[in-house]
Formats: structure tokens, C-alpha cells, sequence
């Protein structure tokens, strides 16, 4: 072979094969970049529920026979987590501050619920209550001038996310707070000109439950959860925020609503309703996704800054877990159920093969033995305040009551948690005993 034809396809040779040696290369770099591109968590993140969930990135601590976790989980933060243990099997960025949506409305609830008692209470809303609505907030169709029943704006705000019910519930429930009852007259209204302090007093109190309930990544500054500078929270903190409301009978009806009738404007002396569904795809199913078995509620959310944001809870063989995505990157249709629901698939298959990675913590009051007021599962507050009903260990009795049929629509499978009546514990027994219990769930059928 001719010298110079023999130099030609050495160099040929070596071209392709620097080609195949470091083309991977080069693709392992670019990849970097793109990751390097990715919004991380600032640290350091919070421990607490233990210092594995201050780390960055997914934790998990498999153990024989443990299945590995869904392989496309784009969340920017998640967690999975035993509801009644408070293990925390896997998490992903747990502690990572972010905008919550109207996930946050779990917090409004287990804070005002409580203190809104009878659900029969009526209010006629003024023009004052739904000025300050954020642009583009999602609405369930409140008026002006009309009267709802607390527990018709309750369903306004678990289906349909409307933040013009909450702007009116927040006006009920800060202006009960200096005087202990209603400033109007029989139909309860406020009078106008004190809501803009009304809905301030009710951010206070979510902040002070809060930070009750050791969600210290959280801070409070609307009540709907529609986007406002410094408005952050947490999947560890959401799900708390889950756990201590599905103590309250009220809360879970709620949650597990598919579909309820709403009141509509009043028209020659007849009012009118319209049907309203539950924006919770995992309970009530759409196109591209199916209802979840065994789900029992709990919260989405979505805004631009904020992106999807979902906490779930389901029940299957006896076991509940809980579940939180936050802002999922996939572009896939209906990503943040896709993802919560894989999760939820692998906590079921996984539980009693892993090693926790941390806990959901219990309130202060709970985890101190400082807690003197008793709750009730009826989501009414024996103690001193909104937060007395969550700030003291529950513990279920022995005696179940049945399932009471909500008023929930023929979508799926909806779930009712039903429990006996939850004591307090003895300061004693407090410091001992760390579970958190939640009432057994049972399985409810809605409504033909």
C-alpha cells in the first residue's frame, strides 16, 4: 500500500474512532449544562423531620425487595409519606421553598374551618369582599348582594379553588376576631370598610398555625395562595398542612366532594344553582387520566409563578399515604397527577421495605405535652382558638361511626374518612407516643 494512501486512512481511522470515544463524552457534557440550567433549592434547606430531608436531591433508603422509584419524576419538589406513622419513605428537595398555588387553601381551611361553625351559618357577601381578587384568580361564581351558606362556600373553595369564596370566608372569619361573633345583622355580613383588616387578621392567624404546626418553610401572605411576593411553602410543609386537616370531619367532606350543586343568582324570587366538579383530576378523573383508587381528596393548585402544584391522600389494604408534587417540568398532559399517582404506586408497593428518610413532625403542642385543649372531629374548636382543634394529639377510639353520605357526585370512587371521637392524649403519653394518627378510612360509595 502506497504511503500516502496508508497516512490517509490512518487519519480516517482515528477521526471515527476520536467520534465514537468522545461523542459520548461531549453529550454527558451538554447534558450537565442543561442540568446546571435547572433551578435549584437554595441551602441550606431545612432538617427538620430529620437531616436526611435538609439534603439535595431525591432521598431513599431501599431495602430488600423494595421496588426503585418512578423513573420520570420531573417535580422540582415531592414527598411521599405514611399518614398515620408520619414516615417519610422518599422525598425529593422536601424542604424547598416555593410558590404554593392553591395548595395553600389547605392551610386556610384547617385554620378558619373550625372557627365557621354551624356549616348552616349564611352570609350576604358585599361588594367589598370580592374587590380584591387577584387577575386571572380561578372563581367558583360568587355575587354581590347574595346569601350563601358556609357550607356552600366551602365547596366554592376545595372543587372549584374560587378564591372569591375564600376572600369572603377570610372577611367572616377576621372579623370574628375581636368581638367573637358577627358584626352584621340575621344574615351575619360584616359591615363594610373592615375587610381589608378582616383578611389580614386571617393571614396572621394561618402564619400562627403554621408555625404551630412546625411548617416553618411557610409564609403567609394571602390567603388563597394566588401569587405574592415571599409567598412560599413546601411539599414537606403542604403535607402537613394535609394531615392535620383530614383530622376534621368537615375538611375530609369535603376534600372527597366529586361534585355538588352551587347557588346561583336569585331571579324572579327563585334561585337558581349550577353544578360545580372537583378541578382534583386524581378524584374525578379527565381526559388522559383516570380517578385514582383509594384517593380521598386533598388540594391542586396552579399558577404561572408557581406552576402545577398537587397533595394527595389515598388509602389502600388498610395503609394511607400522602403525597405532594410540586411544579413538575414534564410537558406531558395532566404531569403533576401522573407523577403524585406513580408515587403513590410506589408507596404501596414499597412500605414496610424501606427505611423512612425522615417524619412528618406533630404540632408543637402535641410534640411538648403543652396542649390542655381538646379537639373534635366534628372540625368545630373546643379550645381557645382555630388552631385548638389541631394542636392536640389525636388518638382514635375503638367505636367507628358510619360513613355519613356527602354530597358528593357519581364520578369515580370517592373515599370518607370516618374515625370515633379524638381525645387528647396525656402530656405523658405525648412525649412517648410520636404517632400522628389519622382516622381509619373506609370505603364510601357516592350517590346514585
Amino acid at each position: 500500500m502506497p504511503a500516502l494512501k496508508k497516512t490517509a486512512l490512518t487519519v480516517i481511522c482515528a477521526t471515527l474512532m476520536s467520534t465514537f470515544v468522545l461523542g459520548p463524552v461531549a453529550f454527558a457534557a451538554d447534558k450537565d449544562k442543561d442540568d446546571d440550567k435547572q433551578p435549584r433549592p437554595t441551602l441550606p434547606m431545612s432538617s427538620i423531620g430529620g437531616p436526611q430531608l435538609a439534603k439535595e436531591g431525591t432521598q431513599v433508603n431501599l431495602g430488600p425487595g423494595a421496588p426503585v422509584l418512578p423513573a420520570e419524576l420531573t417535580g422540582r419538589s415531592w414527598i411521599v409519606a405514611d399518614a398515620e406513622s408520619g414516615d417519610v419513605l422518599a422525598a425529593h428537595n422536601a424542604h424547598w421553598r416555593l410558590p404554593p398555588a392553591s395548595t395553600l387553601k389547605m392551610l386556610f381551611a384547617d385554620t378558619v374551618l373550625p372557627a365557621l361553625q354551624p356549616s348552616t351559618l349564611t352570609h350576604k357577601v358585599t361588594d367589598a369582599e370580592l374587590a380584591d381578587l387577584g387577575d386571572g384568580s380561578s372563581l367558583v361564581g360568587v355575587k354581590e348582594d347574595q346569601t350563601y351558606t358556609v357550607h356552600d362556600l366551602w365547596l366554592g373553595v376545595f372543587l372549584r379553588s374560587g378564591n372569591d369564596a375564600v376572600h369572603v370566608l377570610a372577611s367572616m372569619y377576621g372579623g370574628r376576631q375581636d368581638g367573637g361573633g358577627s358584626t352584621g345583622g340575621e344574615n351575619g355580613a360584616e359591615e363594610p370598610g373592615g375587610e381589608e383588616a378582616a383578611v389580614a387578621k386571617t393571614v396572621a392567624a394561618m402564619q400562627q398555625h403554621a408555625d404551630e404546626l412546625q411548617a416553618l418553610d411557610t409564609t403567609v401572605v394571602t390567603p388563597d395562595g394566588y401569587d405574592a411576593p415571599n409567598q412560599v411553602s413546601s411539599a414537606y410543609d403542604l403535607t402537613l398542612f394535609a394531615r392535620s386537616g383530614m383530622q376534621k370531619k368537615d375538611f375530609r367532606e369535603y376534600a372527597a366532594t366529586a361534585t355538588a350543586d352551587f347557588p346561583g343568582e336569585e331571579k324572579d324570587g327563585k334561585r337558581e344553582s349550577f353544578e360545580i366538579q372537583n378541578t382534583n383530576r386524581l378524584l374525578t378523573g379527565d381526559v388522559g387520566i383516570d380517578p385514582y383508587k383509594g384517593i380521598a381528596g386533598v388540594k391542586n393548585g396552579y399558577t404561572t409563578h408557581a406552576g402545577n402544584t398537587f397533595t394527595g391522600i389515598a388509602e389502600r389494604d388498610g395503609r394511607v399515604l400522602l403525597v405532594t408534587v410540586m411544579n413538575p417540568s414534564s410537558d406531558a398532559g395532566h404531569a403533576v397527577y401522573k407523577e403524585a399517582a406513580s408515587l403513590l404506586d410506589w408507596g404501596f408497593a414499597a412500605s414496610g421495605k424501606v427505611t423512612p428518610v425522615g417524619e412528618l413532625v406533630a404540632p408543637k403542642s402535641a410534640d411538648t405535652g403543652s396542649g390542655t385543649d381538646s379537639g373534635s372531629d366534628t372540625g368545630t374548636s373546643t379550645g381557645k382558638g382555630p388552631q385548638a382543634a389541631a394542636g392536640a394529639k389525636p388518638q382514635q377510639t375503638a367505636a367507628k361511626s358510619a360513613a355519613a353520605d356527602a354530597p358528593s357526585g357519581g364520578v369515580g370512587i370517592a373515599l370518607a374518612v370516618v374515625g370515633g371521637v379524638l381525645v387528647a392524649l396525656a402530656a405523658g403519653v405525648l412525649l412517648v407516643n410520636r404517632r400522628w394518627p389519622l382516622p381509619d378510612l373506609v370505603r364510601r360509595r357516592p350517590r346514585p
